[in-house]
């Protein structure tokens, strides 16, 4: 199967396009707050003008980034880590951590501060969906305790950990004004790849 027909790059293309048409038409920061997630929008105590449903902007917020730094570096850890999940656990389940990933990295962060204003923009709480399931499937069992389990644990948190710092280092160099790249949803989508990895892997292999 060809990249641009695996769900990976079907999800990679799209993100991309949506970035490089705010970029182009110079609707990037009405695209933030009308797309983007803000918690307040889904306490109740903000209402927009014409914007994406609230219920919805856990998803639509994937598809807006604050800067080309912010969707490259996005993009690469998607598709080096989408890749391989998708060929272990299928195109159907890769498209299924991806969005609950993104709404349950939403819930995260609403749950750190419900009444913040401010938009959280990117992929990057999906991805670490994405990044959780690869971890528990791919991940370099480096020998940390005795436990296997508790190991492959403190593994997946060492990427975590690497995941955030990277956010966050982005985040500096791209200067972003207005725009929030969450700790909180990185955290609760990463936690859910996990969760998910080994039941839609019994799932996919029930009848092996």
């Amino acid at each position: 199967m060809t990249f641009l027909r695996t769900a990976t790059g079907i999800i990679a293309i799209v993100t991309a396009l949506a970035w490089l048409l705010a970029a182009a038409t110079g609707y990037s920061n009405t695209a933030a707050v009308a797309a983007g997630f803000i918690p307040d929008r889904l306490s109740g105590m903000v209402l927009l003008g014409p914007a994406v449903p609230a219920v919805l902007t856990p998803l639509s917020s994937t598809l807006v980034h604050s800067g080309i730094l912010h969707l490259g570096l996005n993009l690469l850890i998607l598709v080096w880590c989408g890749r391989a999940v998708e060929r272990v656990l299928g195109s159907g389940a890769l498209i299924f951590i991806y969005v609950v990933s993104a709404y349950v990295a939403a819930m995260a962060q609403w749950a750190v501060d419900p009444n913040a204003a401010v938009p959280m923009v990117g992929a990057s709480g999906a991805i670490s969906g994405i990044i959780g399931a690869f971890a528990l499937s791919f991940g370099q069992q480096k020998q940390i305790v005795a436990s296997a389990r508790l190991n492959r644990l403190l593994n997946a948190l060492w990427l975590l950990a690497a995941w955030v710092v990277l956010q966050l280092m982005t985040g500096m160099l791209a200067g972003l004004q207005g725009m929030l790249l969450a700790t909180p949803a990185h955290v609760g989508g990463f936690v859910a790849g996990l969760l998910m990895q080994r039941p839609l892997l019994l799932w996919r292999y029930r009848n092996a």
